[in-house]
């Protein structure tokens, strides 16, 4: 499939060799989506925190090469270091998006990027990781095309960064994004991301996340994998609808700042994502034990003291406590005294809600 609105013509002959550098962060979601279609379209809308501490940092190098490759000319570096398992991923990414940026088969790409927490842990590495080299590319075709339009910049970097990972779509913009075409969000599509667009209450302003690192390991079932059992998973198309009101629901909550009713939906929307792991053929945990001891620990507290913490989960093992910035310093020292003891090594992150990302 190809989408017109996003093919652009330019003249590659300007451009020789450089370098381009973007810092892109990662999401939580907030109505989460699991199962896609085709091209990467999903199968159901979300909505997602854009985040702030979370990152990654992707330097893009360029040298033009004396002949246009046949194939794609690149490599790829972790943390300084070669990583060769990354690029089968690159390779099917360039494939995806070549229509769109002629000039990738014109030059050898250096790309040189590192992460703020862990890879491949359940933090969307992968949203923060496509999304920063999107906006890279992006740069590229900027140089080569200078009159291109901010807005059109950033809704082509979120269609291509949805080609290399759906949920990367969701972290160009902030500090709240949607994705898929839903009837009560204006402007909103399946192809890119959209800033949310309505009125947001003080009370989700500056919202905080701190991410508690449960188990920093490889997931032993990836996002790809559990996205394509959802095409056969007998509960796939109520869960779809649900997620479709859902959406409806935290638009209102949103705006009226009900942060009982944000609870209540956030973490129901984290266990159905998990329950349609444990429900789907064949099945699957990503939960630890430490995932629900926690769990457990933060229902009581907010039953105890009625402070409006909340959790949600992404598909892995850690838990996004998230909470509003006026709670925060009482919120915090029950993190610290009851739950990082069940964090692997003590590891947490402590986040909050970010506004997109930064050229650097």
């Amino acid at each position: 499939m190809i989408v017109p609105q996003f093919l652009t013509k330019i003249d590659e002959k300007q451009l020789h060799n450089g370098a381009v550098s973007w810092s892109s962060p990662s999401n939580i979601a907030l109505v989460k989506y699991w199962g896609k279609k085709a091209f990467q379209m999903p199968r159901n809308q979300s909505i997602s925190f854009t985040l702030e501490v979370c990152r990654t940092t992707t330097k893009l190098s360029f040298n033009k090469l004396d002949k246009p490759s046949k194939g794609f000319s690149f490599e790829v570096l972790l943390d300084g270091k070669r990583k060769t398992n990354f690029e089968p991923k690159i390779e099917q990414f360039f494939k995806r998006i070549e229509n769109y940026l002629p000039f990738l088969n014109d030059f050898h790409f250096k790309i040189e990027t590192s992460n703020s927490f862990p890879h491949s842990s359940g933090i969307a590495s992968s949203a923060s990781g496509m999304s920063a080299l999107a906006l890279c590319l992006m740069s590229i075709e900027k140089q080569l095309n200078p009159e291109e339009p901010d807005t059109f910049f950033y809704k082509k970097a979120s269609f291509l960064a949805r080609l290399g990972s759906g949920s990367a779509c969701r972290s160009i913009d902030g500090d709240l994004v949607v994705w898929g075409e839903h009837p009560d969000i204006e402007g909103s599509s399946d192809l890119f991301g959209v800033k949310y667009p309505y009125k947001i209450h003080d009370h989700f302003k500056n919202y905080q996340d701190t991410i508690l690192l449960v188990d920093k390991g490889e997931k032993q079932v990836s996002s790809t994998l559990g996205h394509n059992l959802m095409n056969d998973h007998l509960y796939a198309q109520t869960r779809f609808e649900q997620a479709k009101a859902n959406l409806s629901k935290i638009k209102t909550i949103l705006e009226t700042g009900n942060l009982e009713d944000f609870i209540a939906l956030v973490e129901s929307e984290a266990l159905t994502l998990h329950g349609m792991m444990m429900t789907s053929r064949p099945y699957f945990i990503l939960m630890k034990p430490n995932t629900l001891e926690i769990i457990n620990k933060i229902w009581a507290f907010r039953k105890q003291t009625g402070l409006p913490i909340c959790f949600t989960l992404d598909a892995g093992a850690n838990v996004h406590v998230l909470y509003p910035e006026r709670d925060a310093a009482s919120i915090y020292e029950f993190i610290k005294s009851e739950l990082v003891a069940y964090c692997q090594n003590g590891h947490y992150i402590c986040d909050r809600v970010g506004f997109g990302a930064k050229q650097l």
